[in-house]
């Protein structure tokens, strides 16, 4: 494509760090470079006319995990590590409390809940690993984060559950509103952003990348970020991300819904919450997991009608579906967030296994240090 002077000049001219992805973890590590540097030039490229990934595709959780999620990390990567990711996810939504209004975001401060059966290995151990995990959390929350609600399965129009543990500090909130929200601070702080087109391409030298974007223009910037979450393998040659499909239904209004606040079981495989008088249900993919490992966002209708099953079994009222969509997420084996250095210029950013809302804001705090 041969560009004008004035496009020349002005979109595509030299940045000092270009950014591969408006999701959030692009976004927010925008948002603390210039809180580093305000005088940054930055281009954020964004292949679809809207974040696809997961920033906006997903369940509208401010969460930092489950009991029984708590506990598998746990056991999977130890108390230090697992503590150190749940203080980044509770210190990113009191971030995101403090830059935006509740209404700009419809940030619901509901609670979080989740349900377990007797068959769960913690059902038996459930007062004490309440308290274990209150004590543990002590250090930055600052009081107990969990209670056992168990009395409340009824009132919330639940069946077929044994206990419910209460979260006190997590919130339902609107992905959507959230992301242009975090899109239009940055745009007011001279942040360009180039929708339609994506990195094809890119070579660095100790000096500058040059990026080839999938129309064939060439730019130029100082450094590269990549922020492609589960789409990073493709543009970076490497298998560094395992990409998770997350799968969605939304039902038809129900007249009086009990459903109040932001649910979880199984570890946090299912997932549900009220939005406006509908319920939300996502998950399911641990019944199939290497399926769902992939960036095919069409969905597929064994796992919906595993998520309908759960409606079915779970629910007191009768629901119906309205929509059915899927958003794809990014994992590490480690489950912690990735930062990796391609080049001297070029970073990889990416990985919140699931967590992106709550640990966006915080883990690009560290790429903004690192970059910089």
């Amino acid at each position: 494509m041969l560009l004008s002077h004035w496009e020349k000049t002005s979109y595509y001219n030299q940045s000092d760090i270009i950014i591969a992805g408006a999701g959030l973890m692009g976004l927010w590590s925008a948002w603390e470079l210039l809180q580093k540097d305000p005088s940054l030039r930055i281009t954020i490229i964004e292949r679809n006319p809207t974040p696809l990934g997961a920033s906006t595709r997903n369940a509208g959780f401010a969460c930092f995990g489950s009991l029984t999620e708590l506990l598998s990390d746990e056991e999977a990567i130890g108390t230090d590590a697992m503590l150190s990711i749940v203080e980044m996810r509770y210190k990113g939504i009191e971030k995101i409390k403090q830059l935006f209004t509740h209404t700009a975001i419809d940030y619901d401060p509901c609670g979080g809940y989740e349900t377990l059966l007797s068959t769960h290995s913690a059902y038996s151990l459930l007062t004490d690993k309440i308290s274990y995990y209150n004590q543990l959390l002590h250090a930055f929350i600052k009081k107990d984060a969990f209670q056992l609600a168990t009395d409340k399965l009824g009132l919330l129009g639940l069946k077929n559950f044994d206990a419910l543990v209460l979260n006190t500090c997590e919130a339902g909130l609107h992905s959507g509103k959230l992301v242009r929200a975090l899109t239009k601070k940055l745009i007011e702080k001279g942040v360009q952003i180039i929708n339609g087109t994506a990195v094809k391409s890119y070579e660095s030298t100790n000096s500058q990348v040059s990026i080839v974007l999938e129309n064939n223009i060439e730019l130029k910037a100082s450094q590269l970020l990549i922020t492609t979450n589960a789409f990073t393998n493709t543009l970076v040659g490497e298998a560094l991300i395992t990409p998770g499909r997350g799968q969605i239904l939304l039902t038809h209004p129900i007249p009086n819904l009990k459903t109040i606040g932001t649910f979880h079981f199984d570890e946090g495989f299912y997932y549900w919450r009220n939005v406006e008088n509908r319920i939300l249900i996502g998950g399911g993919r641990n019944a199939q997991f290497k399926a769902e490992e992939t960036t095919d966002l069409t969905g597929s209708d064994a796992i919906k009608e595993i998520l309908i099953q759960f409606l079915q079994k779970h629910f007191i009222t009768e629901v119906s579906i309205d929509q059915h969509w899927s958003g794809i997420m990014g994992f590490t084996r480690n489950k912690k967030p990735l930062l990796k250095k391609l080049a001297t210029n070029v970073h990889v950013a990416t990985a919140c296994n699931g967590m992106g809302v709550a640990l966006s804001p915080v883990w690009a705090e560290n790429v903004a240090n690192t970059i910089l």
